[in-house]
């Protein structure tokens, strides 16, 4: 099963750093930018990430979350976290249980050599923890201010 647009999210429970357990109601009440990225510490997935850190307080002041999400574990995302000052919740998400609700794997091809991995995606969930929007693809630079933009016609 996954989830679509102007959906409203279903029972989950997943591991977040900094140590924490986070359900489907942790996303109700105020709104949330839900990014999905293949990898801790790679070039593109720290840029998106410091990218979000500059912009938080942008989004704080929406009364906006912001949670990223990878299948890296907990070890790795506190690695990840600590190097860059990443002060938002990272989700370890090594079952790839939202990774399948929000349908973000697909094959990638590397040197010839073809897997599956996380496409990077940004999901933006209204207070009342419905999926008002989406992005597939994404690539990084002046994606951030995007997201910002849309939150605020979304709001409007």
């Amino acid at each position: 099963m996954s989830i679509s647009l102007n959906q409203a999210l279903p029972a989950f429970s997943v591991s977040a750093y900094p140590e924490q357990t986070l359900t489907q109601d942790n996303f109700k009440g105020h709104w949330t930018v839900l990014y999905f990225y293949p990898r801790d510490d790679t070039p593109g997935c720290t840029q998106e990430s410091l990218a979000f850190q500059e912009r938080l307080n942008d989004f704080e002041a929406l009364s906006t979350a912001v949670i990223g999400v990878s299948r890296d574990d907990m070890k790795s995302h506190e690695k990840f976290s600590h190097k860059f000052n990443l002060t938002f919740p990272l989700i370890c998400d090594t079952d790839e249980q939202l990774c399948q609700l929000f349908a973000v794997l697909k094959e990638k091809t590397n040197y010839g050599k073809k897997y599956i991995g996380i496409e990077r995606s940004t999901f933006l969930i209204d207070p009342e923890g419905v999926v008002r929007h989406e992005w597939r693809k994404v690539s990084v630079p002046e994606h951030v201010e995007a997201v910002l933009v849309q939150l605020k016609q979304l709001m409007a």
